[in-house]
């Protein structure tokens, strides 16, 4: 008795591909980790920034999809404007008259010269009409990476203060200056490392403009700040590196 052929799975059977950053999933990731740091650091800013960072977030899925439709209005317009700038080249070509007889070499030089020059300002306008889409959305994901980078700068601010050489006793002692530092090891470590969770999504939320939007002027953009957030968690490890090596330490 012959065994019975299996059937090709079908699409639903297909195990997930991630191949795509999910902006929705950057996003309940997000969520969660400002009720992680509301619930450990109640009424702290930190636990604002994080809030802040979830808006923006929200926003940039709203963003990424405006970015993903195409502006069919633009796009017409666009079109209609170019047939125009046809229309009237070939009207314009068609009521050139060519005088009798054969041309001097000094009107041919001037002939052509005027119509080299028609046709690449032709050429310019249209390009610019054919990029203006492209430039505009250039611009809002230019200025929603602005905000992420500001906002990076703002987390990497708040844990400043947060020093570890102080918890662990090495200091000299605080001045009438000097910030309070009231967290334990175990805070410290714990507020350090949701500034780090912090960073890593505004990294993963600049690529989804990449993503959505190919543009090598955004690209770089994305890519400073994917080294910029990377560069401020490293200072940030280094501080829980730091506080855990002093607990094992003090537990030895």
């Amino acid at each position: 008795m012959t065994s019975p052929t299996p059937s090709a799975p079908g699409p639903a059977a297909r195990p997930p591909v991630y191949r795509r950053l999910d902006g929705k999933e950057i996003l309940k990731t997000t969520s969660l980790l400002t009720q992680r740091v509301g619930e450990r650091f109640p009424d702290s800013n930190l636990a604002r920034v994080c809030a802040e960072l979830e808006g923006v977030v929200a926003e940039t899925e709203l963003r990424c999809r405006w970015i993903a439709r195409p502006m069919v209005p633009l796009r017409a317009a666009i079109a209609l404007l170019g047939l125009l700038i046809v229309s009237g080249l070939a009207l314009s070509l068609s009521r050139i008259e060519v005088p009798p007889g054969a041309l001097v070499l000094t009107e041919l030089i001037q002939v052509l010269e005027a119509g080299i020059n028609d046709v690449v300002l032709i050429g310019l306008a249209v390009a610019f009409l054919v990029t203006a889409e492209a430039r505009i959305k250039r611009a809002k994901a230019l200025r929603a990476l602005h905000e992420l980078r500001a906002l990076a700068h703002v987390i990497d601010m708040h844990q400043l203060t947060k020093d570890p050489e102080r918890i662990i006793g090495r200091g000299d002692g605080d001045t009438p200056s000097s910030p309070r530092r009231t967290l334990t090891p175990f805070q410290l470590v714990r507020y350090l490392d949701y500034s780090s969770e912090m960073l890593a999504l505004i990294a993963k939320t600049a690529a989804l403009y990449a993503q959505r939007l190919a543009d090598p002027v955004v690209l770089a953009s994305v890519n400073e700040i994917e080294q910029l957030a990377t560069n401020l968690a490293q200072t940030i490890w280094q501080k829980i590196t730091t506080v855990e090596v002093y607990q094992e330490r003090q537990g030895g």
